[in-house]
């Protein structure tokens, strides 16, 4: 590998591993991680090895999984001691690198194309963290390495546990396009049933498909695909900074929602309050992210990009509920919801590149920027709760309060 090497490390059933450490009894049984094990509808978090041979899946019942394994074991989740875990693994990886982006409490991208003078070879640097992690915190990382993110995101996948996968430009088409197409990165549910009504299976049918089908298809998010699909992902490894990472805003309702025009209007109220900090922040998001906890506190993090960055909120809305739609089962209760800026970039030295194709939707987004700006100008002058959207304030998902809006 000549050109970038970037490394993606996941540590296998993380919430399991760090159980197994913390009690050792647990290696030899087949455990779950759950939320609640006296809740006959408590969730799986997370399972080990010899569970998974049962055929038990995350997010599935406690009942369910006790019917598939009458002998497993369940373990109550200690989140502060996965964090900590957390920590330890990261601090291996900034052995080799500064370059590290977290993916999640237990995976992260590392760029070590600067490192390969001191320490070898992309996949001699993802031996040596892998022997690390394994002798000195007792959990297993499996790593892909490739030229790209999304490539070693692949990588990292595709054999597992405690394992190494090398993606390289010789033979990415070998491994990579035989793969189910949901098995690219930001590819959800709904996407993935998308492109099967295409006749598009895997990544090798989607990285033949014409781009401007998938544009046509997808809008900007088709673009996306195509070029993740045959490796022109040249993102970067974006390490964290001692300044601002992120611009969150999260709420939990006063009631369980499951329809989706209150999940819209909660992610609408979220992305309203990150965009006017962006704002006012002189700052544009690469990423959305969006959280979602449901009626039994289980999360689900996902995140996706967004192009161009951003400050507007209606398009970092979109995004996030696009996240929901092909991510969360239709109808499931969510109890909280966080919304998420990230990667952010600054405003005044971003420069938007209006392409042959994009004029109008650039006016688009001057339009609403303009909107938003003057509604900020609004409620600078007469205050934060001096306009709110009617969806908000005739909702009874606890979200508006005068008093709440001063944020």
């Amino acid at each position: 590998m000549g050109g970038r090497v970037i490394l993606h490390c996941d540590c296998n059933s993380f919430f399991a591993s760090v159980e197994t450490v913390i009690n050792p009894a647990y290696k030899n049984v087949p455990m779950a991680v759950c939320g609640s094990e006296e809740d006959r509808h408590g969730i799986v978090l997370a399972k080990n090895e010899l569970a998974k041979r049962y055929g038990i899946q995350t997010a599935e019942t406690v009942w369910s999984a006790k019917r598939k394994c009458p002998s497993l074991v369940i373990a109550s989740p200690h989140h502060s001691e996965y964090i900590k875990y957390s920590r330890r693994v990261n601090e291996i990886y900034a052995r080799y690198t500064d370059m590290i982006e977290p993916f999640g409490i237990d995976e992260s991208w590392l760029d070590v194309t600067a490192s390969k003078k001191l320490f070898g070879t992309g996949e001699e640097i993802a031996e040596r963290i892998r022997q690390e992690v394994k002798r000195e915190i007792g959990i297993t990382v499996s790593i892909g390495v490739s030229f790209n993110k999304v490539f070693a995101k692949l990588g990292s996948d595709y054999k597992k546990p405690d394992a190494i996968t090398v993606i390289n430009e010789d033979n990415f088409r070998q491994i990579v396009f035989p793969l189910p197409a949901s098995d690219l990165l930001f590819v959800g549910k709904k996407t993935s049933e998308q492109l099967k009504n295409m006749g598009i299976h895997t990544i090798g049918e989607l990285a033949a498909t014409s781009p401007a089908l998938l544009c046509h298809r997808f809008g900007k998010m088709g673009e996306m695909l195509y070029k993740y699909s045959n490796g022109f992902d040249d993102s970067p490894v974006s390490a964290e900074q001692d300044d601002v990472k992120s611009v969150g805003s999260g709420f939990t309702f006063k009631h369980d929602l499951t329809d989706p025009e209150e999940c819209r209007t909660g992610i609408d109220y979220l992305a309203d309050d990150i965009g006017r900090r962006l704002r006012k922040s002189g700052m544009k998001c690469e990423t959305v992210q969006l959280t979602i906890k449901d009626e039994f506190l289980s999360v689900l993090q996902r995140q996706r990009p967004i192009t161009p960055p951003t400050d507007i909120a209606r398009a970092i809305a979109d995004t996030a509920y696009s996240i929901l739609l092909d991510e969360w089962p239709k109808g499931k209760p969510i109890r909280m919801l966080t919304v998420t800026a990230a990667n952010l970039v600054n405003a005044e030295t971003y420069a938007e590149q209006i392409d042959l194709f994009g004029e109008e939707e650039f006016k688009e987004r001057e339009k609403s920027k303009k909107r938003e700006e003057t509604i900020d100008e609004i409620r600078k002058k007469y205050g934060a709760s001096s306009i709110v959207q009617g969806s908000i304030m005739n909702s009874d998902m606890g979200i508006y309060s005068p008093k709440n809006r001063g944020r």
